[in-house]
This record gives C-alpha cells, structure tokens and sequence, in this order.
C-alpha cells in the first residue's frame, strides 16, 4: 500500500478507534502495527515486511493464515445460505460439524450448544450447570470453583472466576462471589515447595492440589461445578501443570457429585499437541467449552458439549419452566459453520495431529535455549506453545517492578526482528500456528533469544 494510504488509515483509527486490551496512550506517538495482508505463518505490513505470526492471531490461527480448504468452504456456503436464526430452524452446517465433533470426543460428550465466542462457550456451561441443579431439585448447588489467574472471558459471569487482575479493573462489584483456589503453578508453588526447576520439572507430590481438595471437600455441599483450563492456563501466564492434576479433580468432583467444567477455548484443536488437552489426562468432563480453533481462526463460532444426563434435566413439558433461555443472533452462523468444517477437513486431510509430534519435540526442546539468558527465570511449555517467564533475579525468582514493562520493551524489539511477541506482563511466549515448520520454529526461537537478550542488555543484566 501507499505509505500516503497508510498513515491517513492511522490518524482515522487514531481519531475513531478504542482497540482492546490496548492503552491508546501508549500510542499517542507511536503508530499501531498496520497489517495488511496475510499468508501461512506470516502477516505482512503496508510496506510488505514480514512478521511471525507468533502468537497465532490471539491463540486462534490453526493451519495458518488463509488456508484454500477453508476458503473455499467459506466461499461455497457464502452461495447458499448466509445466516438463519437457530432457535426452531436448523441448516446443514451444524448438523454436520456436530457429527463430526461427536466423533472426536467422548461417548458421553454428546449435545453441542452453540454459541459464538470463547466468553459465551463458557457463560452457557456455566448456566447450564446452574440451572441443572434446579432443574432436578437441589437448590443449594451455587458454588463454582476456579483457579487462582484462570481466565474465562470478559463477561461478567466468567470475570467472576479465578481472575487476572489487570484484566478486571474496576468490575469486581459486579461480579458474583466464588471460590478461587491457588493455581497449580511449579514456578512460584503456592504449597511452598521447592523441589522444581525448569531443566528438570517438578518432583513433588502435588501439594498444590492437596490445596484445592481441602477448601473444595469444606463447601462440597454447595458446589455446583470446579471449571479449569486444562493443563495449560492462558492469560494468567502460559502456566503448565500436570497431568495428574486433572485426573484427580476428576475423582474429586465424582466424589463430591459436582459437574468439572473444561474450558478448551484456548487448548482446543491440538494446541497441546493432542486435538483436545483433555485427552492427555484420560478424563472426560461433564461440559466442554470449545472456540478460537474451531475455524481454524477465521471466524468467530464456539461450542458448549455437555451429555444426555445434563440435557435430559432440561427436556420437560414447556410448562415447567426448565427450558434453557440462552441464544445469541449468529449462534451456528453457516459461514462460520462452513469455515469449523473446512478446519476439519484439513485436519483430516493433512493429517494434522498425526505430524504434530516432531515438531512438538523440536519446540519443546529447543526452547530450553534461552534459560541461558540472565533474566529468564523460567521456562515452560506444552504442545506448541513455549513461555519465558522473565524475572530480576534468577536464584530469588524475583520479578521485575511493573514500572518497567519489560515485557512490553521485548514486544517492540520483537517487531523490529519481525516477531510479535505480545506478552502476558512479564511473560513472553509462543503460540505457534500447527503448521509452523521445523525451520521456521528454529528461526523465531533464534529471534526471540536475541531480542530478549538485547532487553536484558539495555537493563545492564548480562553485559
């Protein structure tokens, strides 16, 4: 494009536009990042430079950008039907994609409730949940249990578990009350110990969950349902944990008779190097809350999966009041729809999980390159994604002041390199598209050490 072009775009964003999760201050001088165009792993700016798409688009780029499977279903239903309310009318998509889904998952995962984003995915389970104990008589189930830095959404309702904190300013009254137990998080352990280190792991007992099994057996009564990300939390830090976490929050909510609620917005659809995380633990949830992935990134669709138990609650004379009043406008779109079919497709026909392993390997072990740099205190991973935790003081695990925005000057050198690195605070990661090659994973590894490096250097740290 015209750099002319370009800039009067800028200043129109600059004078109409309030982006999100964005200090517009912040850009008072300095342009936003203009992109326009975009191809596989890479977007591209007005001036043609490339830039790694990293972090896969807000996690949600599956098999890179502008995949021809998926475009050309876009393009065949876009022919055909565009949208339809959902609320007594069905159209083939959904029908389609429910199969299909139905195939991958669990027997007992077996009614989709669509809806069309990661937030509603999760405010429908969590209805659902409420509503089911109505529904069959038990008026006290109104707990639910979440993790200490667990993110949900933005509505109000999934504001109101676990939390991060920049995330919720000033909305707390808003809320309603539940019960957040500290996050399984090896790096800074909230059972106190001492016993794990990024080149090893951990070597506990898993006293964290000791932790959630005490508060969650004192107010089992009262649960309604423990909602988690599995084995990988997203917005509070790119935090990794166990395996057997979840399979003993499993047995812990069959014993206290409470639904587990698992919210794969984020992990869905081979993130973790399986289709879904779930899988790796051997455990089924009671509800599954999928989005992002679904298309393959392209447009906005999300699934809430439950079982017949749960919808038979529901399934009543009209009279009786047990309805599920939920629905959104674009709920089961047909183009989106088409583009979560197109994303199977390719799944399918690229056999997409089946390749994942080497690459997978390849990541996770060439990530622990950068422990080396002086500020990296820690570093994890799973799947295709690798985080880098960046502290003060390595031995202590001190973190900077948030004063500094360290991870905010490793953002901007990051685009200079032509990465972008968008940091959850201090915590730089990777969110790397499936088909992200060996080379190119070596490539954005190789640039990512050196512009963490170059910021430690600025705070005279490993000169």
């Amino acid at each position: 494009m015209d750099s002319m072009d370009i800039n009067r775009l800028l200043e129109i964003d600059r004078q109409l536009i309030w982006h999100p999760y964005t200090q517009m201050k912040d850009f008072e001088k300095r342009p936003l990042l203009f992109v326009d165009r975009s191809e596989g792993v890479y977007l591209f700016d007005g001036e043609g430079k490339r830039y790694f798409d990293t972090i896969s688009s807000w996690w949600c780029i599956t098999h890179g950008h502008n995949h021809p499977i998926i475009a050309r279903r876009i393009k065949d239903q876009l022919e055909r039907l565009d949208q339809v309310h959902f609320a007594g009318t069905t159209h083939q998509g959904p029908i389609h994609l429910a199969e299909r889904l139905n195939g991958l998952l669990p027997e007992r995962l077996t009614k989709f409730f669509f809806s069309d984003n990661g937030s509603t995915a999760v405010e429908v389970a969590l209805k659902m949940s409420f509503q089911y104990w109505k529904n069959i008589g038990v008026e006290n189930r109104e707990l639910f249990v979440s993790l200490e830095g667990g993110y949900h959404g933005d509505t109000i309702g999934t504001m109101s578990l676990g939390g991060v904190a920049a995330f919720e300013g000033p909305f707390s009254r808003l809320t309603f009350d539940s019960l957040k137990v500290p996050a399984p998080y090896c790096f800074r352990c909230p059972a106190g110990q001492e016993k794990y280190h990024p080149e090893h792991g951990r070597r506990c007992n898993l006293e964290c969950f000791d932790i959630m099994e005490d508060r969650v057996r004192k107010q089992a009564e009262n649960i309604c349902a423990i909602i988690v990300e599995p084995l990988l939390m997203g917005a509070g830090g790119m935090i990794v944990y166990p395996e057997e976490y979840l399979v003993r929050l499993r047995a812990l909510c069959d014993d206290i008779q409470a639904h587990l609620i698992f919210d794969e917005v984020a992990t869905g659809f081979g993130r973790t190097g399986r289709m879904f995380a779930f899988e790796q633990a051997g455990v089924t949830p009671d509800f599954l809350c999928l989005s992002k992935g679904i298309t393959g990134g392209t447009l906005p669709l999300a699934v809430t999966v439950t079982s017949r138990e749960v919808f038979d609650a529901f399934y009543d004379d009209y009279v009786l009041g047990k309805t599920f009043f939920h629905g959104h406008t674009f709920t089961a779109n047909p183009i989106c729809s088409a583009a979560a079919l197109g994303s199977l497709d390719v799944f399918e026909d690229e056999g997409v999980i089946k390749r994942l392993p080497k690459r997978v390997e390849f990541l996770q072990r060439e990530k622990m390159r950068l422990f080396e740099i002086p500020i990296v205190g820690d570093v994890r991973g799973i799947g295709m994604v690798a985080a880098f935790e960046l502290v003060r003081d390595k031995d202590k695990r001190t973190p900077f002041d948030s004063s500094m925005r360290v991870g905010w000057q490793v953002y901007l050198k990051g685009l200079e390199r032509g990465l972008i690195l968008r940091p959850l605070s201090d915590v730089i990661y990777l969110f790397l598209p499936l088909c992200t090659t060996r080379a190119q994973i070596e490539e954005i590894l190789y640039a990512t050490s050196k512009t963490i490096k170059e910021v430690a250097s600025g705070l005279g740290i490993g000169r």
